[in-house]
């Protein structure tokens, strides 16, 4: 384990792993817009304003996803002591905190047509903008403490501690009374979502994944690269 976290080991892979996801990314985005945007039917309420699911649901469900990750790595480092891990977290953090604010504007856009309203601070709402602000901590200890060792303690705190805000978010339509309805896919119970809606749903989410594997795997390489050159400039 400890040797396939090797930052050696791990560089020869990336580029690899960057001209695939380019060569089919852009086909299975095609594919994925076509079928949730032409494809796929209108709601028989919200009309064809329920298209904005199929990107607001996925960007939700990555920004969940992003900061649970690292949490679980900050948690490992501070157990195993593993640099690479605090690389790994730093590469995933700015897109998390992108797919945050994507969530937060697409459900704004769908809240106008859906609710009449813009904004309105139900619990859901208010966690995710919570979420965001954790993840603004996370990055900016690593952008005003020079002390490495120092930022990667503090950004791995703000990472535990903001990971307590993920089931609340989760759970926050059932705990309280809220705009949003409850979840309509369910992974232990039945779904209440048609497959016709189901299918461009996944879809972009793939995609979606997808074009988060691009990006950290180019910020990654990014960070080892300045690794590497960090660790020259001391010999």
């Amino acid at each position: 384990m400890i040797k396939f976290f090797n930052i050696s080991s791990i560089f020869v892979w990336i580029e690899k792993l960057i001209n695939f996801i380019n060569s089919i990314f852009f086909i299975l985005l095609l594919i994925a817009i076509s079928i949730a945007l032409i494809f796929s039917p209108a709601d028989y309420l919200q009309g064809d304003s329920v298209r904005i699911m199929y990107v607001h649901v996925p960007a939700a469900w990555i920004a969940l996803g992003s900061f649970s990750s690292l949490a679980l790595l900050s948690f490992l480092n501070f157990i195993f002591k593993i640099k690479n891990l605090s690389l790994i977290s730093k590469s995933i953090a700015p897109i998390g905190l992108m797919f945050t604010f994507l969530a937060i504007v697409t459900g704004s856009l769908w809240g106008r047509p859906t609710w009449g309203t813009f904004w309105v601070w139900d619990a859901r709402i208010t966690s995710m903008v919570i979420l965001a602000f954790f993840y603004f901590l996370f990055i900016l200890s690593h952008k005003l403490i020079l002390d490495e060792e120092k930022a990667n303690r503090i950004s791995s705190l703000v990472a535990i501690i903001g990971f307590i805000n993920v089931p609340i978010i989760k759970y926050s339509v059932d705990w309280w009374n809220t705009l949003h309805q409850p979840a309509s896919i369910k992974i232990t119970g039945s779904s209440t979502i048609h497959s016709s809606m189901m299918l461009p749903l996944l879809l972009m989410f793939f995609v979606l994944i997808l074009y988060c594997a691009l990006i950290f795997l180019m910020k990654y390489k990014t960070e080892i690269i300045r690794i590497k050159k960090k660790n020259l400039k001391r010999l």
